[in-house]
């Protein structure tokens, strides 16, 4: 974008002041800083990406990943067992997701009343946010006759084993079905915040530094007073030696569930609760293969999801189903096979299908999900322990999800177990069962971080009240998936675009 008030490199230190400082540009932080440029606020945005747009978004994986992904798309769990895929763009992770988009259910906001004390955050409260949110971005149920043979497989076999499943909603205007969705859309179907609500917020006034890495929050008198940023390379990612200061009346950040935490952390406002209670939806697979081709690399990438088993009962996590892209390097990657064993797979890449199914974490008795810290040198760390629940629902899903395959026509099934577990019928399901899981003995991913930063009025627990303003530092707010007290059960997006449209009512209330 090109624009007067739109900075893609800093080329020499700078100092400014401004109303309101939004560190972030996804989901959180984009659709904030336009709500409060509108109301007339003088607004700056820090974003670590780059601004970058359609004449980039070549559909290749490697450059993708390399230079709209965190850590390059290696970003992982300190022990490496869980692989953490997050957006660094300007417009975050809204670039590079799959385009699902879910209201967050009604239960989860009672049982945030209930277990967290937080005030206000009702149905009813939140309907207009989403229906102005939904306008804006273009969401809408993706036709159940678009869905590619790849999620096709995960609606046969569910409506052939009597299980729930549908059509889900997508932020996309105009969409080509060209499958390539996460690694920026060559079209610019897809309705992201680089999109939308960034320009919206420059055209409102807002200003936004590209490639700048919000380092620490300087405090006086127990307020926030500035934020310190660092230029760096949008190559590299490495400091270029520039800085920029923001002194502003408030500060919103809104660095995702888990830069938040970690900015926090590096800034000293830590009373032994920021960086806990950071969930993923703990993610497993199961590839099949089928006799007709599937490309599962075309068409949107996920069109149909079962909330079948969201609930199993008290005393077990539940968990969803949808369908990743079968992409080269994201199935090869993803997959733990190497040498002759992936070379055999991945020569069946075009007949090849996926499920995932998404554990729903947070919300069982001791269930804490991972911890958020910082290194010596100031570097997010990040650690998820895999407990028994967590396993017993890895467990089960694979079961099902095998099942669903076979019921949909798959002549194998493998799971990405280090020594993957083959079903061609449902008398090998037995296998499955007894299989080993957790940390390092399969492939567990994540492309939903939540919580770090819960908000509530339950001050053992909760970073920030209920009007998401920290509850030590009154001009300090926190604006992204790091304020959900639990996961959500479903993709996050939505919600907290939603979110960050009320919450800039908060804002500008509290300094105008």
């Amino acid at each position: 974008m090109n624009h007067p008030r739109v900075h893609h490199r800093l080329e020499a230190d700078l100092e400014i002041e401004r109303d309101v400082c939004v560190i972030g540009s996804g989901a959180g932080g984009a659709v904030i800083a336009a709500g409060l440029a509108r109301k007339g606020l003088s607004v700056v945005l820090l974003e670590e990406g780059a601004y970058r747009t359609r004449s980039e978004f070549r559909m290749d994986e490697g450059e993708a990943y390399r230079t709209l992904y965190q850590d390059r798309g290696l970003r992982s769990t300190s022990d490496l067992a869980i692989t953490i895929l997050q957006g660094k763009a300007v417009g975050g992770s809204t670039v590079i997701n799959w385009t699902t988009c879910f209201r967050v259910p009604d239960g989860v906001l009672a049982h945030w009343a209930r277990e967290f004390g937080v005030r206000g955050w009702t149905p009813e409260a939140l309907a207009p946010h989403f229906e102005a949110v939904e306008q804006r971005l273009s969401i809408a149920e993706w036709p159940e006759a678009l869905a590619n043979a790849n999620n096709r497989v995960l609606l046969d076999g569910c409506r052939r084993l009597g299980y729930s499943v549908g059509p889900l909603r997508r932020n996309v205007r105009r969409c080509a079905n060209t499958g390539y969705c996460g690694m920026g859309c060559p079209v610019d179907a897809k309705q992201a915040m680089h999109l939308t609500y960034v320009p919206d917020a420059i055209e409102s006034g807002a200003e936004l530094f590209a490639c700048v890495r919000a380092q620490r929050i300087e405090m006086a008198q127990g307020r926030a007073r500035s934020v310190l940023g660092l230029a760096v390379d949008p190559e590299s990612g490495r400091p270029t030696g520039r800085q920029i200061r923001v002194r502003a009346r408030a500060l919103v950040l809104s660095a995702g569930a888990l830069n938040t935490p970690a900015l926090l952390l590096r800034s000293g406002l830590d009373d032994g609760k920021v960086g806990r209670r950071t969930f993923l939806h703990p993610t497993v697979a199961m590839a099949a293969f089928f006799d007709h081709p599937i490309h599962g690399y075309y068409g949107a990438p996920q069109s149909i999801v079962s909330h079948h088993f969201a609930d199993r009962g008290e005393g077990r996590m539940g968990f969803f189903l949808e369908t990743p892209p079968v992409h080269p390097m994201l199935a090869a990657t993803a997959s733990p096979a190497f040498g002759a064993s992936q070379f055999e797979v991945m020569s069946r890449l075009s007949h090849m299908q996926a499920l995932i199914a998404l554990a729903i974490d947070g919300f069982l008795p001791g269930d804490e999900g991972g911890r958020v810290t910082i290194d010596r040198e100031g570097r997010m760390r990040f650690s998820y322990p895999i407990r028994k629940p967590l396993e017993e629902a890895f467990r089960a899903a694979s079961v099902e999800m095998a099942r669903i395959q076979l019921a949909a026509g798959a002549v194998e099934v493998r799971s990405l177990h280090l020594d993957p577990v083959i079903v061609r019928s449902e008398r090998d399901l037995e296998r499955l069962e007894r299989a080993p899981y957790g940390a390092h003995r399969h492939s567990i991913f994540s492309a939903h971080q939540m919580g770090g930063c819960p908000m509530g009025e339950d001050d053992e627990v909760c970073v920030v009240d209920s009007e998401l303003r920290h509850r030590r530092v009154e001009n300090l707010y926190v604006v992204d998936g790091s304020v959900f007290p639990t996961s959500l059960g479903v993709n996050p997006s939505e919600t907290i675009y939603a979110l960050a449209h009320r919450a800039a009512d908060f804002v500008a209330l509290a300094i105008q």
